[in-house]
Order: C-alpha cells, then structure tokens, then sequence
C-alpha cells in the first residue's frame, strides 16, 4: 500500500511487537571416531544406539572404544552428531578393484569415476566385502533362471520414456545381497533391491521423477553406489556391444551401445551378471590429525547446532604430549564456539590400560596440562563396561557418559541444574571404576579441577563433582553456571537478531528490555537465577553508541549454585532447656 494518499482512504498497517526469546537446544552432543562404516567426514544425526548399528556398523576390537563412547551417551541422551573419520589407507570395496575412496555423498557428486568399475560399495571399509551385486537385464530367458526372479514381477524391458523415443530394453533389475552375512548375521541375505532402472541419464519415471540407476541408487541405496555410465536413451545399451547383431534395429538400446557392463560380453549374450565386490580395507587407526579433520566440521556454530562435545580418549598414545594436544584441541573448539562444553577423559593407556589399577598422580599430572576455561571438562578414572556385540568386557574412556548425564539432567530439570550427585549424577551400565578415589583422593583431585567418579556401597556408580576446568576460583568453575550462561547467552543472541537495522531509539530499546525480562522471570521462576537486571537506555546507548551504528544492553545475572559441601550441626541440649536461648546463644557465640 502506498505511504500517502491523496483522497479519503482508510489505511492498514500491522506493528508485530510479540517478538519472544525462542527456545534453544541444550542436549546435542559432538562426536568423532573411526567405524566400520558411515560417511566419512560428515556429521550424521543419531537418535539410538540401533540407528548406529545400522549406520555406522557394530564394534570391533579396533574401533570399540569410540563405538561403545558414543553409545554411552544414547543411554542418556537421543540427539548425536556423530562423524566417522578418514582413516588412512581406507578403501571402499569396488567390482573393478580398483583403489577407491569414496568419503560421503557430496564427494561421490563431485568425482569423476573413469576405469574404477562400475558399482562400489557405499562407505569405505572391508564391511563392503560382505556385499554381492546381482543384476539382470532384459531377457526372458535369463530372468527366468536367476536367483532373484521371485523378488520382481516381471522380466526388465522398456522404461514409457524409451518408448517414447523409439528405444528398448533400457531396464535393469539390480538386487544387492550380504553375501558373507557381516551386515545382517546370515550369509546370502538380500538387503536391496531396485526394480525398473533405466540405464541411460535422461530417463524419467512416469511421474518425473529420475530412473537413471546411479541417481537412484544416490538416493535410496544404503549399500553401494554405481559408478560410470553416461549414456542418454538413444545411445545406452543393456550389456551388449553395437556391433552384436548389425541387422537389428539401430534404436534398440539392447544391441545399440558403445561400451559393456562389466561381465556381459558381445558373444555370447549374458543377460545375468554377478559380482562380490572386493578391495574394501578399514585403514590404520586415526590420530590426531584424523580426528581433527571430524571435529573441525563443529566449528561452525551458524549451521552445526550442538552444545555438548565429546573428546573422548586421546587417539595418540604415543606421549602424554600428544594426548594433552589432542584434548586441548577439543577445548578449544567449545571454547571458541562459545556455546559448548567439552568433555574430556585421561588416556587409556600407562594407568589404565586393561588392569584394574590406576596412576592418580598421572591423571592429575595430565589435567593441570590442560587449558584453563570454564568450556571444558574432565572427570577421573576409565568405566569397564560390557560390550554385548563381541561378549567381552571393555575399558573406555567416562566422557560419553559425562555429556549424557548433562544430557539427562535437561530431560529431568534443566541446563542449569548440577548434572552430579545421587539425584542425577547415577552412571548407568558400568562394571567396575579403573580408580575408585576415597574421600582424601577426591579432594585432591578436586583441587586439581578433575571431576571425581566414585561407587558407592549399594548406591551405585556416581559422578561426584561438578567442576569445570577453570582454574580462577569464579562462579563459572562449575558446570550447571557454566552451562546456564551457555543458554541464556544463545537464546538472547539468536532473538536479538531480529533488532539488526533497526532504529536504536527509545522505542527499540524498550522493546528489547520487554522481550528479555520476561524470559529470565521464567528461568529465575525455574531456579536458574537468584536475580538479574536488564539496562538498555540512554545510559548505555549514548549518542556516540548511536552514532557509530551499535545497540548496547548490559544484562546483570545472579546464577544459582549448587551444593557442594554441606555442614550438619548436632547440639545436645539439657531437658529443661528453651531451644530459642539456645539459638540466641549460639548465634551470638557465632558472631
């Protein structure tokens, strides 16, 4: 509508002043590690632990340790985003043998496969051994005798868009199968299959949506990929060569070609081919470096939303320098993400290990190494667990339980609550403590910023600090501080995006006040805050502030704080005695 009018018109405008504090996420986790399979340098959201099996693979003696850490934190919590690392030397498992790797979908769409072979299993690693591709074209005869013919109701031909450019026999049945039973438990098993698939680029289904075999298998396929074929309807051929039978019809696609699938030679005509894919290798175990390029992919705080970041148990065990490093990186990331707390572990080796025995000096020796910031965390001893994939007994690392008990505590309470303590501080599922810190160990460990987990007779498995790696005594050396700033912080940040460009007078001002007081009534009302105060006038935003193009609000809080030490006094009193002189004295005695 136009601004100003000229004769008698009534005008309508709407001013939204409902502008409210939107909710934020408190309960995604960050984790790195190296699996069977999955995507490789590519953050993957996991909701359960049978969402990872599936994804990602179960557990072997290689790679149990982070398999099992980041299943610690599904027993807690349902929002994982995890990231499989680069091993080196990794390979996915081809038909062509050919040495290939394949890390995710976005680097399949920007390769370029030439003499790899045509199909490749999805993921590196020798999981993709395990699988067969069976494939028939169009004959009657062969589809008639293949294994698979029962899984499709009839032969392949001709695709309605072939037809209607005058070409045939452009169809392909693909079925994919366990055929060494690592993927399902039972050899020969079929995992997929993919009926009507057209050979050529340029084909559609009937409702527009593509056929092309490699764009389908892109989409739905959990196993493999197909390689090179780049053939449009007029050209693509289905396993013969051109020059097969020169007398048939130059349109028919099931003669008309310039190249075979693998398998189908010109004569005689094979109509059904099969192949075990081979070549998949795991690759040595990460380090460092490997590792990094995983959590890198976290750095972002614009597009990757989380706020619990699993460090895990030092990959690089070579010194305690390189541990020390690797934990340290992981700091730095929340610290700079601002919004984040990194939980840490002690490095399984030298104290820990596969003994029941531990180097109390040696884990106290490694936390003081580490950075000093209120976005980190690091806890005491290594858990034994059982690992039900391979019926053995495991020691790892306590961070995946660590930020799933923070996790918890947001299903229970909120952020701002203590994740510690017999109330929501119980581990669940650990066998036993590689340490066990009585009363006088935990003490030093706690002046040492390192979080005590203890086993209680008959009261379980316990986290029993809640410290965080600041070394300044401060209200943000405990994690439930720590992690309510975190909230609050990005909640107010992500709503004060709608005041950018904004005029800063006293009516925005007031507006920004009238969105936040609320919102931190309702946290202080949750016991988050004892009190807070919100300035954003003239006093903060003086004519040089406006002028330079900025908005100032100062936001004063009083976080809540837990109990960390508690003193009962037992007074014996004579029978005869008031209790209110008996307070009266002892308050006076007191001060």
């Amino acid at each position: 509508m136009a601004n100003f009018v000229v004769s008698p018109a009534v005008s309508i405008k709407e001013l939204d002043l409902t502008n409210v504090i939107p909710a934020v996420s408190t309960s995604i986790a960050g984790y790195v590690g190296d699996f069977s399979w999955g995507p490789v340098e590519d953050i993957t959201t996991i909701s359960d632990e049978t969402t990872m099996v599936s994804r990602f693979g179960k557990p072997n003696d290689d790679n149990f340790k982070y398999f099992l850490t980041a299943a610690s934190f599904l027993q807690y919590g349902n929002n994982l985003k995890l990231v499989r690392s680069l091993q080196d030397l990794a390979n996915n498992a081809t038909t062509g043998g050919a040495t290939l790797v394949i890390k995710n979908d976005n680097h399949y769409d920007s390769s370029t496969f030439s003499n790899d072979g045509w199909f490749a299993a999805r993921y590196p690693g020798a999981l993709g051994n395990s699988l067969k591709i069976s494939y028939c074209l169009a004959d009657q005869s062969d589809f008639d005798t293949w294994d698979y013919n029962d899984l499709f109701d009839t032969v392949p031909g001709t695709s309605e868009m072939a037809l209607d450019k005058a070409v045939i026999n452009d169809e392909i049945h693909i079925v994919v199968v366990d055929e060494l039973g690592l993927f399902s438990g039972v050899t020969g098993t079929v995992l997929e299959r993919f009926p009507y698939l057209s050979l050529a680029v340029d084909a559609k289904q009937s409702d527009g949506g593509g056929n092309y075999i490699a764009d389908v298998l892109r989409t739905k396929s959990r196993y493999i990929h197909f390689l090179d074929l780049d053939e449009t309807l007029t050209t693509c051929h289905a396993g013969r060569t051109f020059n097969y039978v020169a007398e048939n019809d130059a349109n028919d696609a099931f003669y008309h070609s310039t190249k075979t699938l693998p398998g189908s030679p010109s004569d005689p005509v094979v109509g059904v081919v099969e192949y075990q894919l081979t070549g998949g290798v795991d690759g040595t175990a990460s380090g460092n470096q490997e590792l990094f390029s995983g959590y890198d992919l976290f750095k972002d705080t614009e597009t990757v939303d989380i706020n619990l970041l699993i460090g895990g148990d030092p990959p690089d065990i070579s010194s305690l320098a390189n541990a020390k490093t690797f934990s340290n990186y992981i700091i730095a990331i929340a610290r700079t993400r601002h919004d984040s707390v990194a939980f840490v572990s002690p490095p399984l080796f030298g104290q820990y290990g596969s003994v029941d025995s531990v180097d109390q000096e040696g884990v106290i020796d490694f936390a003081r190494e580490l950075t000093s910031t209120s976005f980190g965390v690091i806890e005491s001893t290594a858990l034994k667990i059982y690992d039900k994939y391979n019926d053995k007994y495991r020691w790892i690392s306590a961070s995946g339980h660590m930020a799933g008990l923070c996790a918890y505590t947001d299903h229970v309470a909120d952020p701002w609550w203590s994740p510690a303590g017999l109330n929501r501080g119980q581990l669940v599922n650990v066998t036993k403590l590689a340490y066990n810190p009585n009363r006088t160990s935990r003490d030093e460990l706690y002046k040492n910023r390192v979080n005590p987990i203890v086993q209680f007779p008959g009261q379980g498995t316990v986290l029993f600090g809640d410290r965080t790696l600041l070394a300044r005594p401060s209200a943000f050396d405990r994690i439930n501080v720590r992690r309510l700033f975190n909230v609050l912080e990005k909640a107010i940040a992500t709503a004060a995006k709608f005041y950018l460009f904004e005029f800063n007078d006293a009516f925005t001002r007031a507006s920004f006040k009238n969105m936040v007081e609320p919102y931190l009534r309702e946290v202080k009302g949750r016991r988050g805050l004892y009190d807070f105060l919100v300035v954003c006038d003239e006093s903060n935003n003086t004519p040089e502030i406006i002028d330079s193009n900025q908005f100032v609000a100062d936001i004063y809080l009083k976080p809540a704080r837990s109990i960390n030490f508690i003193t009962l006094n037992f007074i014996a009193v004579r029978t005869g005695v008031k209790f209110e002189e008996i307070i009266g004295l002892k308050n006076d005695l007191m001060t």
